[in-house]
């Protein structure tokens, strides 16, 4: 007699038959997979930026401990009690009392006073999004207004080397994009990167707005250009920049109507909205520009300025306005190599955006009067220029291109660092 089957168990799978397929792996997780792309990606660049960052920062501090300088000097004007004390000095200073007390925008004249100062400076001069950013990071870490601009400025400088890395890798390929990050982190004047000072901020947006420009994404270029013009007012430069390419795009026919024209409308708002701001509550609206001009000294001379420090420091004469002449020395060699690095730029046939962008940048800071000194900081967002010379390091093997710009980095905590907020004025 049959037995009855068995019912409730489960039927055991029969075995594979050599022809059948195998059963399939499950799918990896696609959010580890972007993750490890990223990294496999921005990882070496922020390794290499910031590596070489710290070497120049531990030299600028070693520096500064090792001369004691700073002791002998007022808190607001490169001193303090400890050498990490004067990464908030100068400008840093005026930012920390915008971040903790705000604005108030007046021209007050000085009694009695002649020349070029004829009015007291007050903190309308400086731009709100990098001290407002300060006391956002403050209010949310609990860390003071100091440490909360240091930490706004080292974020910053990251983001910026991953965006000049962008552009340049763009055009011409991974390895000059790795050397363009590391040029970053020894640039004359990239002292300022890691210190309560805005220069990190406004690279790391006009990097990324060039870098949306020139793969059309443009509400995110006009975006990042409204966000730089609340920075500084350099910034006009690179609205500029973005109008070029954007009529250039519509002339052209790419990219539509709608997304280049919504860019060129927005660009221009920060820094206008600022400007007008400011005029408004001092009851003059080119109040900012006279503010600049009587108590900073700071004004549009096209070029007279420049054209006296650089027939003059070569000559060792240093009879011109607020001379330093060291870091003029140094001020004057980085703009005999940025008037070097120009021609090679434009040679290379990059987007209109990054000519434009450059060119006006140098036109505004040389074409200023200024401390002199402060050149070799107010040409840092200039960093198209690395482009020539990223392209020409990238033919080097990595240990060759690290051991350049490693002792690139243990000379910039002189030139770069102490050179500028100690014998000069950043």
């Amino acid at each position: 007699m049959n037995a009855a089957p068995v019912t409730g168990l489960p039927t055991p799978a029969a075995p594979p038959s050599p022809s059948s397929p195998a059963a399939p792996w499950p799918s990896p997780n696609p959010v580890r997979q972007r993750l490890r792309r990223a990294a496999g990606r921005y990882g070496p660049v922020l390794a290499v930026y910031g590596g070489l960052k710290l070497t120049g920062f531990v030299v600028f501090l070693s520096l500064l401990h090792f001369a004691g300088d700073f002791r002998d000097k007022h808190p607001r004007f490169g001193g303090g009690e400890h050498p990490w004390d004067v990464l908030a000095t100068w400008d840093g200073w005026w930012y920390q009392q915008i971040a903790t007390h705000g604005y108030d925008p007046a021209l007050v004249p000085i009694p009695g006073a002649t020349g070029l100062i004829t009015l007291e400076g007050n903190s309308a001069a400086f731009f709100p999004l990098y001290p407002g950013l300060m006391r956002l990071v403050s209010e949310v870490t609990g860390l003071g207004v100091y440490g909360a601009g240091l930490l706004v400025s080292i974020v910053a400088s990251f983001v910026a080397a991953l965006g000049i890395h962008a552009v340049v890798a763009h055009l011409a390929g991974h390895r000059a994009g790795l050397a363009a990050a590391g040029l970053w982190a020894v640039w004359p004047g990239s002292g300022v990167e890691w210190a309560v000072y805005s220069d990190s901020l406004f690279v790391a947006l006009a990097a990324w707005a060039c870098h949306a420009v020139m793969t059309g994404r443009w509400l995110t270029a006009g975006l990042l250009t409204c966000a730089a013009g609340l920075n500084r007012p350099t910034s006009g430069a690179l609205i500029a920049a973005l109008g070029v390419a954007a009529l250039l795009a519509l002339r052209e026919r790419r990219d539509g109507v709608l997304r280049p024209l919504a860019a060129l409308a927005i660009a221009p708002l920060g820094l206008l909205g600022y400007l007008g701001w400011v005029g408004h509550e001092m009851g003059d609206y080119g109040g900012y520009f006279r503010l600049q001009r009587d108590a900073w000294a700071h004004t549009f001379d096209y070029g007279r300025h420049t054209l006296d420090v650089l027939t003059s420091v070569p000559v060792g004469h240093f009879d011109y306005l607020s001379a330093f002449p060291f870091a003029d020395l140094i001020a004057v060699g980085v703009v005999l190599l940025a008037f070097a690095l120009l021609p090679l730029l434009i040679r290379a046939r990059p987007p209109a955006v990054l000519v434009v962008y450059t060119v006006l940048t140098l036109a505004l800071v040389l074409g200023s009067q200024q401390i002199f000194a402060n050149v070799s900081r107010y040409l840092l967002p200039a960093f198209p220029l690395f482009l020539p010379l990223a392209a020409a390091l990238r033919r080097l093997t990595t240990p060759q291109l690290l051991s350049l710009l490693g002792l690139a980095a243990l000379a910039s905590g002189s030139y770069a660092g102490y050179a500028l907020f100690e014998l000069g004025v950043p």
